[in-house]
């Protein structure tokens, strides 16, 4: 893939400061999206899917509340005021669509305007198809575990929120790419969605393999203690204002690396530690894939920027323009999404968890 994305070194080598930690370090690849024009041959998210033509698309069978949101807008509506937001500088005239997006536009309005004429659907005749979030070939992404012959991974979810989590439900899929023959041209779009945040925008990615280690919620009390000796934290040089709280510089700096990414370890804080646990054979499932609603924290966590990114990072931006919110996905309250699956065998469910 031609897009390069590369996390600068850490402050500090944690193995050095604290070898306890080595045997804890997990690989994981943060796969840096980045907004693009994918193809059904390309690894992305929120790209278009390699899906087969004869094979049904996939719908969410639950009873969904189709009533006035108070936001009640399509995906086609939703990335068409990004790309105004986008083009959006305070200092010059507001943007105005192309002719292309206003063709768009005109095709949208029509068919909302036709759905609205027939009335909203009702939640037992409307099953809702659901969106892409993320296509990942083995290829660009060894570090999947696909079953069989598979080498191709796709996860799409629903863009309304579900109880007793209020989350959008997910759906994974693993398939052959060699084995698709005649692609679906024109996969069908859910009415509406709950949220912007549930249109994820197409992005290319830019896969780059790190070395991953815990949050300090899953270092067990004993580790715990121990990075909070500031004596080992002051031999290596770390800045005097951790001195009172300096497991926070790990926290921040060493620990979990932000943003989407595969494998690894599991990011916490709106909840402690939740070990998930195979419906069907009990197994711990193990991490698969961070959905983030940032790639870093421009405030606690900008060293996490990737290099290439330092400056656009640096630099102001206004509404739409985050560069550490490529996607435009936003679960929770910018928290992150992780994909669960269990050890043990493929047909066995995935589990999801906002986190």
């Amino acid at each position: 893939m031609a897009l390069l994305r590369t996390t600068p070194p850490r402050p500090v080598d944690v193995t050095a400061v604290f070898p306890e930690l080595a045997p804890l370090a997990r690989p994981a690849m943060r796969l840096h999206p980045r907004p693009g024009s994918p193809s059904v041959r390309d690894s992305s998210i929120g790209g278009p899917l390699l899906w087969p033509a004869q094979e049904p698309w996939p719908h969410c069978e639950d009873a969904h509340l189709h009533v006035d949101t108070g936001f009640r807008q399509s995906p086609t509506e939703v990335r068409l005021r990004r790309r105004l937001q986008s083009r959006w500088r305070p200092e010059g005239r507001p943007p105005v669509f192309t002719s292309e997006e206003e063709v768009l536009q005109e095709r949208n309005a029509a068919w909302l305007a036709e759905r609205f004429d027939a009335g909203p659907p009702g939640p037992a005749e409307c099953p809702v198809p659901m969106l892409p979030v993320a296509q990942l070939f083995l290829r660009d992404i060894p570090l999947l575990q696909p079953p069989g012959q598979a080498d191709l991974l796709q996860i799409l979810w629903c863009p309304y929120e579900h109880e007793p989590d209020c989350k959008p439900a997910t759906a994974l899929f693993w398939r052959s790419a060699a084995e698709v023959g005649d692609i679906l041209a024109s996969p069908p779009e859910p009415y509406e969605a709950d949220h912007p945040g549930y249109v994820p925008e197409p992005c290319v990615l830019a896969p780059e393999t790190i070395t991953d280690y815990p949050n300090s919620l899953d270092l067990s009390p004993e580790l715990q203690l121990i990075l909070d000796d500031w004596n080992r934290w002051q031999a290596a040089e770390v800045d005097s204002s951790y001195a009172e709280y300096p497991r926070e510089f790990y926290s921040t700096h060493l620990g979990n690396a932000p943003g989407w990414k595969v494998g690894g370890w599991p990011p916490w804080g709106r909840t402690d530690p939740n070990r998930r646990y195979c419906a069907v054979c009990e197994a711990q499932m193990v991490p698969l894939l961070t959905i983030a609603s940032r790639e870093w924290d421009g405030d606690q966590s900008p060293g996490w920027a990737p290099q290439e990114d330092q400056a656009a990072a640096a630099a102001p931006h206004y509404a739409g323009q985050d560069p550490a919110q490529p996607t435009g996905v936003e679960v929770g309250s910018t928290d992150n999404m992780q994909i669960y699956v269990c050890p043990t065998s493929s047909e066995h469910p995935h589990t999801d968890l906002i986190q």
